[in-house]
């Protein structure tokens, strides 16, 4: 990924940026929040760190606002389980009680790869821990890729009208990293 053209397009289309994160900066949310970002989106955020239009501002955004967005895609699963009678099969008997259903969506998240946010409803898995990770678009249940990798991403969420060519997101999932329990939802 060019960073500095992936900045350019991206102030193009009004996004503003601060100073990247330092090293330091980068180890103490990741201690914080025990995951690690993915060697790109790392690479992005110590570039220069984009605080408008949805992202997320790891300088300025406070641990509740944080703790918030890490913990939204198993609140949404469990909307789901409580409102629209959402089971996954593999989880088994669906239980009578809801917090047990509660707990074994919490189980599976859990053990699932963390996702990252990056902007908005958009999210990153943590794992592999490798560049070229997926964008999720996670609402709930409706989990949808919504980016092959950041910078696809990026050119999908930013680049329509403003000279960029959208990519089509209407590609086989054989197309797309497969991630470990996030995928299934796709």
């Amino acid at each position: 990924m060019d960073l500095q053209y992936t900045k350019d397009f991206l102030e193009r289309a009004g996004v503003i940026f601060s100073p990247g994160l330092s090293q330091d900066e980068i180890q103490q949310i990741q201690r914080t929040w025990r995951f690690r970002f993915p060697p790109d989106l790392k690479a992005f955020l110590m570039f220069a760190l984009p605080v408008s239009k949805g992202f997320i501002d790891w300088r300025q955004l406070g641990r509740e606002q944080i703790a918030a967005l890490l913990v939204w895609p198993y609140e949404g699963i469990c909307f789901d389980i409580e409102n629209d009678n959402f089971w996954l099969e593999e989880w088994g008997p669906h239980p009578d009680l809801l917090e047990e259903a509660f707990e074994i969506a919490r189980k599976a998240v859990e053990v699932a790869p963390t996702l990252i946010p990056v902007c908005g409803h958009r999210y990153m898995p943590e794992t592999p821990y490798e560049s070229g990770n997926p964008i999720f678009s996670v609402y709930q249940t409706d989990i949808i890729y919504y980016g092959r990798d950041l910078a696809n991403y990026l050119e999908n969420e930013f680049g329509h009208g403003h000279g960029r060519e959208t990519s089509n997101l209407r590609l086989p999932l054989s197309h797309f990293k497969y991630i470990e329990f996030w995928t299934d939802f796709c």
